[in-house]
């Protein structure tokens, strides 16, 4: 398979809850973000279904059982081939078989993993607000397993790079921004 030739793409990774957002803010500026989830928020809007975490974790199981396990990052890999941005960042890589579909098809695709302790993250869940979050234990327990069962933790135990987020969101948006910014130097 041919290889695209785009300057830099890094993916990040971190199960919910983790900062991978807040992680993901403090480089926006550095370049253009395509969020994985959006596939799938964007196939619940085009059923009319209700973007709950629920919905979206039916939609995105669906969408990989009828189109194979890749399907999100084809879609992604569809939507950079249109962008003239030369620095983009993948938010939400679930699985090894879109990780390696990206590095099939892209020269370098190092992957940073945002990591949290899983009390804090869950806490951190149960508080935060998004539409596709929610405050019961179970479901986020739940949530967390189909997350791990589409493959995030091994993508997160294979990540090059690995952000601890234990201390402080400017930490985060610092370490995050230093990371990235090394890796764009060593690939230039």
């Amino acid at each position: 398979m041919s290889k695209y030739k785009f300057k830099h793409i890094i993916g990040f990774a971190g199960l919910p809850g983790s900062g991978k957002s807040t992680a993901i803010d403090a480089i926006r500026s550095l370049g253009r973000v395509i969020t994985m989830g959006d596939v799938i928020r964007n196939e619940a809007r085009l059923r009319n279904v209700d973007p709950t975490g629920e919905n979206l974790g039916k939609i995105a199981k669906e969408l990989r059982i009828n189109n194979g396990p890749e399907i999100i990052a084809i879609k992604c890999l569809d939507l950079i081939k249109e962008i003239p941005e030369s620095i983009i960042f993948i938010d939400g890589l679930r699985s090894m078989s879109e990780v390696n579909f990206f590095k099939q098809h892209i020269q370098t695709f190092p992957i940073i993993a945002i990591v949290m302790n899983e009390t804090e993250r869950i806490n951190r869940m149960m508080n935060r607000g998004r539409s596709d979050d929610t405050t019961n234990i179970q479901e986020i327990i739940e949530r967390d397993k189909r997350e791990i069962e589409f493959g995030s933790q091994e993508v997160l135990d294979n990540a090059e790079y690995k952000i601890f987020n234990d201390t402080s969101i400017d930490d985060l948006k610092k370490k995050t921004k230093k990371i990235v910014l090394e890796i764009i130097e060593k690939n230039q």
